[in-house]
């Protein structure tokens, strides 16, 4: 905000006999001091105010969670002596508001440069006009007591309920990232393992059970696209290390925290005592999301000697990444080589049997019946994020709670936007045939032939296995199109690639491809 901003014509405290400038407040007043006149502060200078602070907590608030609760809701009030009163639409905004108490208060320092108390209201707390008046005899202005009916509708309507049930699907799509603590609920127990994420998760599961020098991976490094688990691999970690190993000091933090504590002790000429912590005090450190480090070269540097100290020492490095370290741009080669020292392992999109067994896991956790056609339909549709998945039972929860229906196909298509039936593709053994020859660049005739050659069998077994795990149909269905085939050539056929696909990454990645482009 520009330094020439007129603070002085409008922020005065005290009476008004003895005004006090605002560059003379004392931010430890107490909250019971007298409040500062409404007409000595304009509404279209309190509006200047009420935009810069929403300008700044643009920059520090998620861009969803902004739109939800402040964009065209957040309005500054009345600035009190001690507090600043802030009003919101409804008490749910109110509710989701008070959680950024911390944001808006550094928002509104960052443009008055003092510290405030933050009050938050609903406009229905100040507007009694809310209520309506009638009376039996509207021409009588005498009116007695019991002649007065004032009624109060508090009613919800069909848009705030929706508005609602969307607030909680944002707040799971987009968690607080800042500050983590490890949650106790993220376990190897509720992670579900399927042929996409398994070598992640075994590799996670060993270094939990024995960690650092002693163990087989003393530096891990899992990396995915984002919402598909590598986060809750890392809870995981942390709680079974815990359980385990209680003696050992755990740190988790996200990469951007961790160079938010460097610059912090850096400014305070501490930074010997940022290094110490993390190689003296430190056993396990765990760096979500190690890309946030890019092009940041003081951290780098900092970075680079906690690595090497605590991998001479022998203790346990963990770090995720939504790239392997090598595409990582802005790190440079003496990070990406380090990171590279232990194992690396990636987490590909669930397949379909394991976005349903997710979803069915999500079902039992929010308490919630959801028919298998509508948790096939949605595993169907959302196919690339874990988060995404889990969210769309917690949006039909909320939907259905607040609205008072039933959770059916219908709603599912609405709530979620799914298209309708019209456009939706019915699933064949033949259109699975010739996805799978389309992704393999294989005639179909060639995969309904007698040939024997390794890329039609293999091709011919994944199309079996896909027209089984999908379609669902019977094996002499299956051995019929492709050329005839018996049942036990088709059972031969799946169970072969049902067993590959748990250790071997690359056709998992095939299988995967292929589900996605059905």
């Amino acid at each position: 905000m520009a330094h020439d901003f007129p603070f002085d014509h409008f922020l005065k405290i005290g009476n008004k006999n003895s005004p006090t400038s605002f560059n003379q407040f004392n931010p430890d007043l107490s909250k019971n001091s007298a409040e500062i006149s409404q007409s000595s502060i304009p509404d279209a200078e309190l509006s200047v105010i009420n935009q810069e602070v929403l300008n700044h907590l643009k920059t520090i608030v998620p861009e969803m969670k902004f739109k939800t609760y402040f964009e065209n809701n957040f309005e500054l009030n009345r600035i009190n002596e001690g507090s600043v009163v802030f009003e919101v639409k409804t008490a749910f905004i109110k509710k989701s508001v008070e959680n950024y108490k911390d944001e808006v208060a550094k928002a509104l320092y960052n443009v008055l440069g003092t510290q405030f108390e933050i009050i938050v209201e609903t406009r229905d707390n100040n507007e009694l006009n809310i209520m309506s008046y009638s009376s039996n005899n509207s021409n009588n202005n005498n009116k007695s007591f019991n002649d007065v009916k004032f009624t109060l509708d508090l009613t919800p309507t069909k848009d705030d309920l929706v508005a609602k049930a969307q607030a909680q699907y944002i707040e799971h799509m987009h968690p607080n990232q800042s500050g983590i603590i490890i949650d106790r609920s993220k376990t190897f127990d509720n992670f579900i393992v399927g042929p996409t994420n398994n070598m992640a998760q075994a590799a996670s599961k060993a270094v939990a059970q024995n960690p650092g020098k002693s163990g087989k991976y003393p530096s891990l490094y899992v990396h995915s696209n984002s919402g598909l688990g590598k986060t809750h691999l890392l809870h995981a970690v942390a709680n079974e290390i815990n359980e385990k190993h209680p003696g050992l000091t755990i740190c988790l933090i996200t990469a951007r925290d961790f160079m938010d504590e460097m610059i912090t002790l850096m400014k305070n000429n501490r930074i010997n005592e940022f290094v110490k912590k993390y190689t003296e005090k430190v056993d396990v450190l765990m760096i979500d999301d190690i890309h946030e480090l890019k092009n940041k070269e003081g951290t780098q540097d900092q970075f680079f000697h906690v690595f090497n100290e605590m991998h001479n020492k022998g203790k346990q490095l963990i770090f995720t990444s939504d790239k392997r370290p090598k595409e990582i741009d802005g790190i440079s080669e003496r990070i990406k080589t380090r990171l590279q020292w232990g194992l690396v392992v990636d987490i590909q999109p669930p397949d379909l049997e394991t976005r349903i067994a997710i979803l069915r896991r999500k079902m039992e956790a929010l308490d919630l019946y959801v028919t298998e056609d509508v948790l096939t339909l949605i595993a169907s549709r959302i196919k690339t994020n874990i988060r995404e998945l889990e969210g769309s039972l917690v949006r039909l929860k909320a939907v259905s709670e607040l609205m008072n229906v039933e959770i059916e196909i219908d709603l599912v298509k609405e709530q979620l936007m799914l298209p309708n039936n019209e456009s939706e593709k019915e699933m064949t053994i033949e259109y699975v045939a010739k996805a799978t020859a389309q992704y393999f660049r294989i005639p179909l005739a060639d995969l309904k032939s007698k040939g024997r050659s390794q890329d039609i069998t293999k091709a011919r077994h994944i199309a079996m296995y896909l027209s089984r795990k999908i379609v669902n149909a019977k094996q002499q269905e299956i051995g019929a199109f492709f050329g005839g085939r018996d049942h036990s050539s088709v059972i031969h056929a799946v169970n072969t690639i049902a067993e590959k696909v748990k250790t071997d990454s690359s056709l998992s990645k095939d299988i995967n491809s292929i589900e996605s482009n059905l």
